[in-house]
Formats: structure tokens, C-alpha cells, sequence
């Protein structure tokens, strides 16, 4: 196999290809019923703004995630949210699925989804109790 070169934010053509991906999530979310709770009534938009910037970002595209939000501090943003086993499952199933919508290439599926694993679990957060769990940092000025 041959090494693949460069940020897969240029590999993949840049923002049109994040913008597709989470499209393809928000709307596998939009029919999740154990997912779809967690978001606030009829707004996904801003949800979808929010995670094309920061996979874009991450992937080595434009810094506007940073620039709009500060550092990502995903666990700390998920807090407020009870993810277990079962909310990670989900996320990853609608994931997966996006994956497969947005991309034909097995290895850049492999790439995105090896990724989307361990980020979801990491937010897994059931063992902390919703009233000891630590609130986001106020930004001064």
C-alpha cells in the first residue's frame, strides 16, 4: 500500500467534503431516536455549523473552528450531555453511515472511522454524575 501524503482536508478536496460528511451525519441524527434527544428542539444548524469547522480544523483545514469557538475542549463541551455505551454506539452507527454516504475509498473510510472511534469514546462520560460535572470556562471581555 502506498503512504497517502498531505492533510486529508486537501486529499479530499477541502470544505466541500466536511460540509457533505456532516450533512450526511445531521441527517441520519435527524432519524436517531436515542441520538436526535440530545440536540435542542428543531436546531440543528448550528450543531452542523459547529462540527464541519472542527472536523475541517482538524483534518488541517482553516483554523475557523478555533477562531469562532477557542480550543475544542470536546469532553468538556459533551459534559452537559449524558453519553454512555449506547449514545457512542448511535453516534457511530450515523457516523458510519455518512462515512460510507460521502466517500467510495475503503481506505479513507478506514481513515475517518478510526478516528470517529476513539473520539467517540472518549466522550463517554456516564461515570461522572450530572450534578458533579465540571461547567464549561467562562471567557472574560
Amino acid at each position: 500500500m502506498t503512504p497517502v501524503e498531505g492533510p486529508l482536508f486537501e486529499r479530499v478536496g477541502g470544505m466541500p467534503f466536511f460540509t457533505t460528511l456532516v450533512d450526511n451525519f445531521y441527517d441520519e441524527v435527524q432519524r436517531d431516536g436515542v441520538l436526535l434527544p440530545l440536540y435542542p428542539q428543531d436546531d440543528l444548524d448550528g450543531a452542523r455549523h459547529r462540527l464541519t469547522l472542527f472536523l475541517a480544523q482538524y483534518w488541517g483545514g482553516p483554523r475557523t473552528y478555533m477562531e469562532e469557538r477557542g480550543h475544542p475542549m470536546l469532553r468538556m463541551r459533551h459534559f452537559p450531555y449524558m453519553i454512555g455505551k449506547l449514545q457512542r454506539d448511535h453516534w457511530l452507527i450515523c457516523m458510519a453511515s455518512a462515512v460510507q454516504k460521502t466517500t467510495e475509498d475503503p481506505h479513507l473510510q478506514a481513515e475517518l472511522m478510526d478516528y470517529f472511534v476513539n473520539a467517540a469514546d472518549h466522550m463517554r462520560n456516564e461515570d461522572f454524575p450530572m450534578d458533579q460535572r465540571p461547567s464549561m470556562p467562562t471567557s472574560g471581555g
